[in-house]
Order: structure tokens, then sequence, then C-alpha cells
């Protein structure tokens, strides 16, 4: 999988300013930190962590299949939510139509409850994304490993009013056997991606469209982000893109559980 988070750092500096986030490396951004050495998690990510009845164990193996079979085509989208642009997105995902699965970023669920809110009342699915997109986390400790999980999983079923993640995307596809073994044990399937339509490189309309339509074949997850800058390009693809997909026969869906 492609590697993502290089052109984010700006991003994280304000979301970090604005929201009064702890970084957990000295020196590093809230989307990129590198940190070396790192603390165990917090009282309230082990709790989180705690079994309970509503959770029941899921495969570890990383997901790229739709539940809605050969057809079927998963829209995903990452790192929000966003004030500006995810309702843009939600807009057009509801005149189409179309669930699709969101995987948010701890801070920004945090920040945002609103909208996590109407991402679940419009029958959208949850992914946890940890907590500040750390693309360098399968380098770091199980017990960072485990806090980024963690406390992203509490954050988002907090702010949504107790809809728990069901599904976990490492940032930049950064899983590790750990980390998928502990979302797994959490009731959220690792989730991958077949189309990065790398609309984060702001590469233009045309081009993220082009890259949906020639990369299709790889397999039915495709990769959207909603937040982390200027998402006007990702809103106008989708906009031409949604139909276009249903005029190809495809059928929307989840991602397999």
């Amino acid at each position: 999988m492609t590697r993502h988070g290089a052109k984010r750092g700006w991003y994280g500096k304000v979301l970090g300013a604005a929201l009064g986030v702890t970084v957990l490396a000295a020196g590093a951004s809230v989307w990129t930190a590198q940190a070396g050495a790192v603390g165990s998690p917090s009282p309230r990510a082990t709790a989180s962590a705690t079994p309970g009845g509503d959770v029941t164990p899921v495969e570890v193996s990383i997901a790229h299949a739709s539940d809605k079979g050969e057809r079927g085509v998963n829209i995903t989208i990452d790192d929000g939510p966003d004030p500006v642009w995810t309702p843009q997105v939600l807009d057009l995902l509801r005149e189409y139509g179309v669930k699709a699965t969101f995987c948010m970023v701890g801070t920004q669920a945090q920040a945002h409850p609103d909208l996590v809110k109407k991402v679940v009342a419009d029958g959208h699915r949850l992914c946890d994304h940890t907590v500040s997109h750390d693309t360098t986390m399968d380098t770091k400790s199980q017990a960072y490993q485990s806090q980024q999980i963690l406390d992203a999983e509490r954050m988002i079923t907090e702010a949504s009013g107790g809809v728990r993640p069901v599904y976990y995307r490492a940032p930049g596809g950064a899983f590790t056997p750990y980390s998928r073994k502990l979302a797994a044990s959490r009731g959220m399937r690792p989730l991958g991606w077949n189309v990065d339509t790398e609309d984060f490189e702001l590469p233009g309309t045309d081009a993220i469209v082009a890259t949906v339509e020639r990369e299709l074949p790889n397999g039915p997850t495709l990769l959207f982000h909603d937040a982390g800058g200027d998402r006007s390009q990702t809103v106008e693809a989708l906009r031409r893109i949604l139909p276009w997909l249903k005029n190809q026969g495809r059928t929307f869906g989840f991602p397999v559980r």
C-alpha cells in the first residue's frame, strides 16, 4: 500500500494548536509524529480495551472485498471529520444514495462530534484511523500502537453517542501483526484499499477521476479524503465518479467484516 503523510505536516500543526492536543513526540506534528520513545496506554485507553458483551472479535486479515460481491464497490473516506468538507461529502453521498465508510482520526472526531453523529445518522459506517495519524506507527512500540488505536476507538465512540467503529485503517497502511490483532479483538476489521486516488496530493479533479476509472479493476475499495487540506477536488471528483460507477453497474457496499 502507498504510504501517505509526507505533505500533511501543516495540517497537524494547525490541528494541534486548535485543539490543544499533546504531541506524542517532541517537535513532531500531529500527522507525522516521529517519536522514538513512547509511553504506555492511557488509563482510559486501557479501560476501553476491557472486553465487553458488545464486542465480538473479527477476522484479523486486511479486508479489501465488498459485502456486495464481485460488482460491489466500497467508498472509504479518510482523515475527517472536517467542518468544511465532510458535510459536502455527506450531501453528495445522500444525493446518489451511497453508503460509505468514514475512517476518522480521533482528535477530529473529538473536535466535531456533531459531524460524527451525522455520519452515523446517514447510515454510514465508522472506522478507527488512530488518534494522530502517525504513518510511522509500525516502527513504534506495542504500547504506542495500543494507545493510538484504543484512544481513537474511545474518542470516536464517545463522539458518535455510543456507536463503535467497526474497522481499523492504519495511517498510510502502517499495519503490524500486533495492531491488526488488537483491532480485530475489539471488533474492528483491519481495512485496506485497492484504489488510491491520491486526492490528498491535489492532482486535479480530472486526475482523480482518471485514477478511479483506470484502477477500478484492481479491486473494490476506493480511498478518498475529507480532511487534511483543501478537498474541493475530491468533492468534484465524487460528483462525477458516483454516477459513473452506477452506470457501470456497480453496487455500493461496505468492506467485508
